[in-house]
């Protein structure tokens, strides 16, 4: 009998191809499409991470810019380039426009703050021409990370982050997720200052999963 972990493992590694897949058809990218992946992982607790590395035709064109220090990322991807840098609300270490393509999955709701989002968005905007970011539903009725039941959206953070903690689970707790509705990202791209896009609602069966926004 499959377990539930093993079902939920194997619908996230489809969805992370589904989404893949996607990018590679709204873009096109080619041999000489410089892409700037952030948030990419050093570590792979799952089959599916890093999903752009691993399907990738030309790694040598990828950088990924994060704050691990990446090096078993090396042993895996020796032709991705990587920068590490603090996060935050800091501003990434790129020129203007240096990227065609900038890819970020399940990587906004890490990133802090409101604040620190929005500064997270405009530097997506300033560094890269298009951009491919996914981010979870914060209404979906798991919580994606913990495997939550609606008390993510039910409870205030600082209750939910003390019922994780009893779970033995804080390191999903404080600054470690600040999940959105749709409602928020479109404000939160209001702020930032980008008008032109379009928010795709990845679906599983009636409910949203998380959103795509593509610029």
């Amino acid at each position: 009998m499959i377990s539930l972990p093993k079902i939920a493992q194997k619908f996230s590694n489809y969805n992370r191809r589904r989404k893949y897949d996607l990018f590679c058809k709204t873009f096109s990218p080619n041999a000489h499409t410089k892409i700037l992946d952030l948030g990419a992982s050093e570590k792979e607790f799952q089959e599916n991470a890093n999903m752009l590395e691993k399907r990738y035709t030309y790694p040598e064109n990828i950088t990924v810019l994060g704050v691990d220090n990446y090096h078993e990322f090396h042993g895996r991807y020796p032709k991705v380039k990587t920068v590490t840098y603090r996060g935050g609300d800091t501003h990434f270490p790129f020129g203007d426009k240096e990227f065609d393509i900038c890819w970020s999955n399940a990587v906004l709701e890490h990133v802090g703050s409101k604040n620190t989002q929005r500064i997270f968005l405009k530097e997506i905007q300033r560094v890269s021409n298009a951009f491919f970011i996914t981010t979870p539903n914060r209404y979906f009725p798991i919580e994606v990370h913990t495997r939550t039941l609606l008390l993510h959206f039910i409870l205030p953070k600082t209750i939910f982050d003390k019922y994780l903690s009893l779970l033995g689970k804080k390191w999903a707790t404080g600054k470690y997720m600040n999940l959105l509705s749709l409602k928020d990202i479109k404000r939160l791209l209001h702020e930032s200052g980008i008008t032109q896009y379009k928010i795709v609602k990845n679906k599983l069966f009636f409910f949203t999963l998380d959103f795509i926004i593509i610029f």
